[in-house]
């Protein structure tokens, strides 16, 4: 599955809703931390762009969190991205633009989506490859505009070590089914986020063993 998109290894488990609405318990659980976290970190005015966006529960808690953004949801899945319009448009929200198609692995996006004063992009790395991975990345860096935040969610190695039983179980299962996926090394990443041209601004402990790394241009 070398150079496959966000998301194709597997999606987080979705359950059918009313009309286009998908519900994921994941993003569920996670919802409140991460706007809570979003409000502490990220920019207050300017355009968003939230990267394999998933159902649209995340970017609705978002926009009512931060409304001085204006938020652009991505995903490349048809339904999901109709879940994301149906979420957005039952939230009466103005602050949300219809989601998008975006392949986040594949170079040369950021040229059409530049200028932005926040990217976030939550449990996504450990589902691509290495090769991806840095795309995403690298592109990410070119769309921020200057002083913008790039701000990543997810499981990661700690220190090349993998730090607990949940996390062993699941990499060994993302590797089974393609060798060339799985958790990616918390320090890689900060190399990776700086040799891309951005800053490390926080390195925050979240719940579930799960790891945010805030970066800024």
């Amino acid at each position: 599955m070398t150079g496959q998109s966000p998301k194709s290894v597997t999606h987080s488990i979705a359950h059918k809703g009313e009309g286009d609405r998908l519900f994921a318990p994941s993003a569920a659980r996670n919802l409140e931390v991460l706007s809570d976290l979003l409000g502490d970190v990220a920019p207050t005015t300017g355009d968003a762009l939230e990267l394999a966006s998933g159902t649209g529960q995340h970017v609705v808690s978002y926009a009512a969190r931060l409304p001085g953004l204006n938020w652009q949801p991505s995903e490349l899945d048809p339904a999901r991205r109709a879940s994301i319009d149906a979420h957005v448009a039952d939230a009466g929200l103005g602050n949300i633009a219809p989601a998008i198609a975006l392949n986040a692995a594949q170079a040369g996006w950021s040229a059409r989506h530049g200028g932005k004063a926040l990217i976030i992009l939550s449990n996504l790395l450990h589902l691509i490859t290495d090769k991806a991975t840095n795309t995403v990345i690298q592109e990410a860096a070119r769309a921020l505009a200057p002083g913008g935040r790039l701000v990543i969610y997810g499981p990661f190695m700690r220190g090349g070590e993998l730090t607990s039983d949940g996390d062993a179980s699941f990499h060994a299962g993302l590797i089974a089914r393609d060798p060339a996926i799985g958790y990616k090394d918390d320090f890689d990443m900060m190399d990776l986020i700086q040799g891309a041209g951005l800053d490390m601004a926080e390195v925050i402990e979240m719940p579930a063993n799960n790891l945010v790394l805030v970066a800024q241009k």
